[in-house]
């Protein structure tokens, strides 16, 4: 499996919906592919462009160590595990892909199924404009209730992402990640908002 770095240990990914549409003996193969951070995000976007009225709608997704695919009634093996290799092969993450199958009236075996939808998606990355996935940092904020709706609003503003929230007798406190490069901004305005009285707190998650 790749590990989906770059030399300096950025995490490669794709900056926009890729598509490629192949025919092969008679079936058509539509590969779509896009960039997706958690299960929940992938799962939507198949149900949104996987087509009904097709023959199968085979996909795959790699975020990190997670992983799933599924053959959509295609011989086990021959689809949905393709297009997991064929994400890895070209060293990418955070990446689901699907691929709408019309059968044409021609079989094509287990092997020509698995060089159909692995070599589709293959080709369909290898054109897909490719870009960095900024490594955020998990961190817990606690502050007072009255700064809960400035701080969402600095987070978005950060490009971070709020995982949790939850609410205590003293205040509220939040699991948020932040990408790397503005833990320092983060600091500063979130001392600023509380007058010093915000606390930030890096977690260590292996």
């Amino acid at each position: 499996m790749s590990d989906a770095l770059t030399p300096s240990g950025d995490i490669r990914t794709l900056a926009a919906v890729a598509s490629l549409d192949v025919e092969i003996k008679r079936s058509r193969f539509l590969a779509q592919a896009v960039r997706c951070d958690n299960a929940d995000e992938a799962l939507a976007w198949l149900a949104e462009v996987s087509d009904p009225h097709a023959t199968h709608n085979c996909w795959a997704y790699r975020i990190g160590q997670q992983y799933r695919f599924n053959d959509d009634g295609e011989p086990g093996g021959s689809a949905g595990r393709p297009i997991l290799a064929a994400i890895e092969g070209q060293g990418l993450d955070h990446v689901v892909a699907v691929v709408t199958r019309w059968y044409g009236g021609v079989k094509l075996g287990v092997g020509g199924l698995v060089r159909a939808y692995g070599g589709s998606v293959a080709q369909c990355l290898q054109q897909a404009e490719q870009t960095v996935l900024i490594a955020k940092t998990l961190l817990d904020i606690h502050c007072e209730f009255a700064l809960e709706p400035s701080l969402r609003q600095l987070i978005g503003q950060l490009d971070g992402d709020i995982d949790d929230v939850s609410y205590g007798s003293d205040g509220i406190t939040l699991l948020v990640r932040v990408p790397m490069p503005q833990l320092d901004a983060l600091g500063e305005q979130l001392r600023d908002m509380s007058r010093g009285q915000a606390t930030l707190r890096k977690i260590d998650k292996a």
